[in-house]
């Protein structure tokens, strides 16, 4: 694991991957990766425009490349079901759950669900739940959920998981990314009790720079800390492609292990991937499975195949 970059990306000819955010950042970054490893590489984007602007750029940066755009809207159940029900392909390598907000001001998505909790975390529980015949029907795919260290900062309250008795935006963030973990570690419990050989992985870009630390200050009007969030990633942030690296490592390294944790190697903030210390309760066997009945209720969008 050690020096891995991207020019370790295996060759992925005839592989199809599903990356979530991949307009910008560290999803266009991953997006592009497989792309260079010749994966058909499927765009799944809120924004039609930013969308199709980021598949031209693929397209031109990456000469041969098999990219497409697909609209999917995770903040609206209606538009995961339609973006599922439209999925072009007959097997799913890879599906990289990379899209997300962070520290939001307070609000809730098209299906009334806080919005962090409700687009990072349950938008693509439903999203892989829809996909998984097809998941399952690819020898040796895998999911890969996009985290954070700032998952640390809080587990999730299984009564309140959509922040209704107090919201504080960066609890709910850490929580949301907390649930991305216990997903991961659920889903992978339920794969290995069906014998599947799909890997369920999790991974992290430690402190990148991308558009999602200013989102937040710039949707509250708060300039000053808009302002303190760009000198820092011009600063001390890595770059969105040095970010993405954990991202392809859990995607298509050899021998990664299901329920693992990939992140920088250096304090968790920068650096080549390696092995990512994780909150413990991001491995508790009852909140995982509580998250998960939880999750199959609001939603609507049940793991039929993985039932134990």
């Amino acid at each position: 694991m050690a020096g891995w970059s991207v020019e370790d990306v295996p060759e992925l000819d005839g592989r199809v991957a599903v990356v979530t955010g991949a307009n910008s950042g560290i999803g266009y970054a991953a997006a592009r990766g497989l792309a260079r490893a010749g994966a058909r590489v499927l765009l799944a984007c809120r924004s039609e425009t930013r969308g199709v602007e980021a598949r031209d750029r693929l397209a031109g940066e990456v000469p041969g490349a098999d990219v497409e755009f697909a609209r999917l809207n995770l903040a609206d159940l209606a538009s995961v079901r339609e973006f599922a029900s439209a999925y072009p392909y007959g097997r799913l390598d890879l599906l990289v759950n990379n899209a997300g907000v962070m520290a939001l001001p307070y609000g809730t998505t098209a299906d009334g669900f806080e919005t962090q909790f409700g687009t990072n975390h349950l938008g693509h529980f439903a999203l892989t739940g829809l996909l998984l015949p097809t998941i399952l029907a690819t020898p040796a795919a895998r999911v890969v959920a996009v985290s954070s260290t700032m998952h640390a900062l809080a587990n999730i309250d299984i009564d309140d998981l959509n922040s209704e008795r107090r919201y504080r935006r960066w609890v709910a963030y850490a929580r949301s990314k907390t649930a991305n973990l216990l997903f991961v570690h659920e889903l992978a419990r339920r794969l290995a009790a069906h014998g599947s050989d799909v890997i369920a992985a999790a991974a992290h870009p430690g402190y990148a720079a991308t558009n999602l630390q200013a989102a937040a200050p710039r949707m509250a009007g708060r300039r000053a800390a808009e302002r303190f969030m760009q000198v820092g990633k011009r600063f001390f942030a890595q770059s969105a492609d040095a970010g993405a690296l954990p991202t392809l490592y859990a995607a298509t390294a050899p021998g990664v292990a299901p329920d693992s944790f990939t992140g920088p190697s250096l304090a968790g903030w920068r650096g080549s991937p390696a092995p990512s210390w994780r909150a413990p309760w991001t491995r508790d066997d009852r909140a995982s499975r509580r998250l998960w009945a939880a999750s199959e209720e609001l939603t609507g969008v049940t793991y039929d195949a993985l039932k134990v």
